[in-house]
């Protein structure tokens, strides 16, 4: 049974667990208490997150709420093609690949999924209290990870995980989920190696979701929902990816790094 709320600026949709979910067209409005805000409640199952991506909404909610799904407009991303590095980062890429797996540096994927979303729940972050990654979105990610549409890019220094980030993969679209550092950069480095490896398989964009001042730096901006909508319609239904692994020929279609990355 489905159940609606009225709130300002729209209609809240209330599940269960046999309704699907609304049109991101039903999300709360700018003007509401929670704008984006598309439906709340049902369990986290691998099934429901693969209908609620394929129509560009999310899970995010803390502890104690029930879950929520959001649709924001405008929505955050990253053209692959735009992504941007800081001199300084650069420097430190470049020196990171030159040193490469004899010297201690790494990028994997999918090396071990289950300690980088454990760390993206647990690690610190500046100004921020708790963690969203409760441990429902661990469970369902993780069951979703085994069944081949979610997985890790991670930064290994001298043999440890050093940082890196988790990621959904759906036909040609990629869509970002959350970063954790370890040591300094090592989470950017991971999103360096994610980004060459999209630019490698033909993904032109990674959903951000959210605008954040970090991600903006990187290079990501928004976009209507209407345009993300349209994207994904165009990329959802194409062939997906069933090789993550990592390739240094990978950084040949990087054109911000000189010839030797």
């Amino acid at each position: 049974m489905q159940r609606s709320r009225q709130n300002a600026g729209g209609m809240l949709t209330w599940l269960d667990e046999r309704t699907p979910l609304p049109s991101p067209a039903q999300a709360l409005a700018a003007d509401s208490e929670a704008p984006g805000l598309v439906a709340a409640g049902g369990r986290l199952t691998v099934a429901r997150l693969e209908e609620a991506y394929r129509k560009g909404i999310f899970p995010w909610y803390s502890p104690g709420q029930p879950v929520l799904w959001w649709s924001p407009d405008p929505r955050m991303v990253l053209p692959t093609a735009e992504f941007k590095l800081s001199h300084s980062l650069k420097k430190t890429l470049r020196r990171f690949l030159r040193r490469g797996a004899a010297g201690g540096c790494e990028f994997r994927f999918d090396g071990a999924f289950t300690r980088v979303i454990e760390h993206c729940a647990t690690t610190p972050r500046p100004g921020q209290e708790g963690t969203w990654i409760v441990p429902a979105v661990v469970d369902a990610y993780s069951q979703w990870h085994a069944r081949g549409c979610v997985h890790s890019a991670e930064t290994w220094i001298d043999g440890e995980l050093a940082g890196g980030l988790y990621f959904v993969s759906i036909g040609r679209m990629v869509f970002g989920e959350s970063m954790f550092s370890l040591r300094p950069d090592a989470s950017k480095l991971a999103l360096a190696a994610l980004v060459a490896a999209c630019r490698a398989r033909g993904v032109p964009l990674i959903d951000c979701q959210q605008n954040t001042g970090h991600l903006a730096s990187l290079g990501a901006r928004e976009v209507p929902r209407n345009a993300f909508e349209a994207h994904l319609a165009r990329t959802l239904g194409e062939p997906g990816i069933a090789d993550w692994t990592y390739d240094e020929l990978h950084w040949h279609a990087m054109t911000s790094l000189d010839s030797r990355a």
